[in-house]
């Protein structure tokens, strides 16, 4: 009997054989893992993973029967009987590649009902012992290693399993959907060089410090993969350096792609933009996360390659969030993992990280380093502030990176060079005076250009709606994407206007990553390197002898109430700033961050990720739904609510015929507000948001329909009256 993978409406001769598709699945999934020693392994994987498809029930629902039939769990059953202590890391993911690697005591029961495959499958990869045993011995011999090693095998299989059935239905079907076609790393180092030549390198001292660190680090390109910071102050060029950095130091080490991750999306935004005018072109760089919106690549094609592209992220530059990178480091789902293997054997930029949760900084670290040692993977660290993720002893963050090496040029030097840019003024919060918003407001009223910059949307809105003038601008996460990158491009203008008054009232989507600059700076108290971010928007091309950055505590009140995270990284910056005299210095910070993680301890790992790892380690059987669901660097869930800003409605007039979810999404992005579910909920009952196509989509889709609670001034308005 001849077994099939796929069907299609053609003649049954036009169907996928279950040989052809597993020997395509085997041989991409060993191709993409080959240059780590484990293409015997990945290709196990893919000809075990379908294995359930050689049985007469599944033949029988390839030919229109409707019951259900279990086709993973056969392969995975194989792989525990065949390869020792390499099928406990097979298994999950030849069990999961449709619903995600599950907890072991789940895969048991399934395991424990799952058939056998009408006849022996020839096609069984074999394993000496001896090969499988290294493997898991020798470079995984611990618990985290072989965790990441088993989503590794995952990645690479299911990202094989999509791009085979993908090119099969293509093909039967017609479709001329294109995946690569990207320039080089050649090609994009070259462009980039031009794109450098032609700055500015004399003139200012911040024109002539950029291009000394430029040069500096392009210098250091041909040291060996590791671990790296780039220590640099805010201004000194640190974007195009490191992506300069990147691509020289993986054309030296044959890598394939550069991965920037940044803590914001308002940075992400920034980035993309510098990437693309500095490489000249926009499809080959990808932006993923979940505000994108594809409008802005143009061609029809650019867009489609994009999409395909973002998927396992098969292109020469990712640029992408904390939170989609490192969820997708310890997820189970097919979607989020089939990227994975693409990480490997990188340059990963990482946009302040010290700005990662407390809560999850020890696995995010270890994580990190993983991929360092094993996977081929360079990270670069670059930060504004003194590198806080390494080795410091008891004192410090232990467990943190070890052997890293600065790329800068001298950081004290460059600091001190910077630092008369600006003076923090910081008397109050440590003299503990808090400041009311009637006080606060008349401060900023007697500055003509000024930022203030809050920890809470709710009290960003109550000050620009007290900031009652016409260059009061605000900024925060109220507003969708589209329309914050509308508010920001009026406050560059404004500020190009030297006659115009422009007062700022921003929460921190305008702390890192976004150029402007004000001569005075307030900013409420919040961790240190947030108060070194904010100093950042401070003089920021040194126009000034010196600018002025106010810290300062706000009255505690229902509107000033800052998250918990920042609360308590702002009372460890209270404590050093009374031992300090200047809150910008090496110094200070170092003592911050040694507090900060004496401080927190445990809670470092607060949901016990590296716990329940190291205790499933023994006899490889670990937790990974449980441990996807725990680690989610954005503590609550947001509900995204379409608002009516700008073609908001155009665009879904557009929509109405398209059947894809995951099109209207993405099309919609760029006018979505994220709020709590429960007011979500409370707008659908005062049929103030309503369902988008929900005989469809079901709830996927939410939209406000009360225009009055969307203002241009501030966003989206649920928890006052309007007016």
């Amino acid at each position: 009997m001849r077994y099939y993978a796929h069907s299609s409406q053609g003649p049954r001769e036009e169907w996928q054989t279950f040989a052809d598709h597993a020997g395509g699945v085997a041989d991409r999934a060993a191709e993409f893992l080959q240059d780590f020693g484990l293409g015997d392994i990945a290709r196990a994987w893919g000809m075990l993973h379908d294995v359930g498809k050689v049985t007469r029930e599944f033949q029988d629902i390839l030919a229109g029967s409707t019951r259900r039939f279990d086709h993973s769990a056969p392969g995975a059953k194989i792989a525990l009987d065949q390869y020792s202590r390499c099928g406990r890391l097979l298994a999950p993911g030849v069990a999961g590649h449709h619903a995600g690697m599950a907890d072991w005591s789940a895969l048991e029961d399934r395991l424990r009902r799952a058939a056998e495959p009408d006849q022996a499958w020839e096609g069984l990869v074999d394993l000496p012992t001896t090969v499988i045993d290294a493997v898991t011995a020798r470079r995984f011999g611990d618990a985290f290693a072989c965790q990441l090693l088993a989503r590794m095998l995952f990645s690479a299989g299911v990202d094989a399993d999509y791009l085979d059935t993908e090119a099969y239905y293509d093909s039967v079907e017609g479709r001329g959907r294109q995946r690569g076609g990207h320039p080089t790393l050649v090609e994009l180092r070259d462009r980039l060089t031009e794109h450098l030549d032609s700055l500015p390198a004399a003139g200012s001292e911040m024109n002539q410090l950029r291009r000394e660190v430029l040069d500096h680090v392009r210098e250091a390109a041909s040291e060996p993969q590791g671990v790296f910071t780039l220590t640099v102050p805010t201004g000194g060029g640190k974007t195009l350096s490191s992506l300069a950095f990147a691509l020289d130091h993986a054309l030296q080490h044959g890598l394939q792609r550069v991965i920037y991750v940044a803590p914001f999306m308002s940075i992400i935004d920034q980035t993309v933009r510098v990437f693309r005018d500095a490489l000249g072109g926009g499809d080959f760089v990808i932006e993923h996360h979940s505000t994108f919106d594809d409008r802005q690549l143009g061609r029809d094609d650019s867009r489609d390659r994009h999409r395909l592209s973002m998927q396992n992220w098969d292109a020469p530059v990712v640029c992408t969030t904390y939170a989609q990178f490192m969820e997708s480091l310890f997820s189970n789902r097919p979607s989020r993992c089939r990227k994975l293997h693409n990480v490997a054997g990188s340059v990963v930029i990482l946009d302040e990280p010290q700005s990662l949760p407390l809560m999850f900084l020890r696995p995010c670290v270890a994580a990190l380093k993983e991929l360092a040692r094993v996977w081929r993977t360079t990270v670069v660290q670059c930060t504004a502030t003194p590198p806080a993720l390494a080795e410091a002893g008891d004192d410090g963050f232990r467990g943190g990176f070890v052997e890293v090496r600065e790329l800068a040029p001298d950081p004290r030097a460059l600091h001190d060079r910077t630092r008369r840019r600006t003076t923090v003024h910081a008397d109050d919060v440590v003299g503990g005076v808090q400041l009311g918003d009637v006080g606060l407001v008349r401060r900023l009223s007697e500055h003509r250009r000024v930022l203030c910059i809050v920890n809470s949307r709710r009290h960003a809105r109550k000050l620009r709606r007290e900031l009652d003038d016409e260059g009061a601008f605000h900024l925060s996460a109220s507003m969708c994407p589209a329309h914050r990158q509308a508010v920001l491009e009026d406050v560059k203008t404004a500020l190009e206007d030297r006659d115009r008054a422009v007062r700022l009232i921003a929460t921190p989507v305008v702390e890192a990553g976004v150029d402007i600059d004000f001569p005075v700076v307030y900013r409420a108290l919040a961790g240190l390197e947030s108060i070194i971010q904010s100093a950042g928007r401070c003089n920021r091309e040194g126009e000034l002898d010196a600018g002025d950055v106010f810290v300062f505590e706000p009255e505690s009140t229902r509107d000033s109430r800052a998250p918990d995270d920042i609360r308590r990284r702002g009372g460890m910056s209270r404590n050093v700033l009374r031992g300090s005299e200047d809150a910008t210095a090496l110094d200070t910070f170092q003592a911050y961050c040694r507090l900060l993680y004496w401080v927190a301890g445990d809670e470092l790992d607060g949901k016990q990720i590296l716990r329940k790892i190291d205790e499933a380690g023994r006899r490889l059987e670990f937790p990974y739904e449980e441990i996807a669901n725990d680690f989610k660097l954005l503590d609550d869930f947001q509900q995204p609510i379409v608002v009516p800003w700008g073609d908001a409605r155009q665009q879904m007039r557009g929509l109405v015929h398209e059947s894809s979810a995951r099109v209207v999404a993405r099309r919609l992005q760029p006018y979505v507000v994220q709020i709590p579910p429960r007011v979500c909920a409370k707008l659908m009952e005062a049929r103030d948001a309503e369902l988008f196509r929900d005989d469809e989509f079901g709830d996927r889709f939410v939209v406000l329909s009360n225009p009055d609670l969307y203002r241009q001034d501030v966003g989206l308005v649920t928890d006052q009256p309007v007016g």
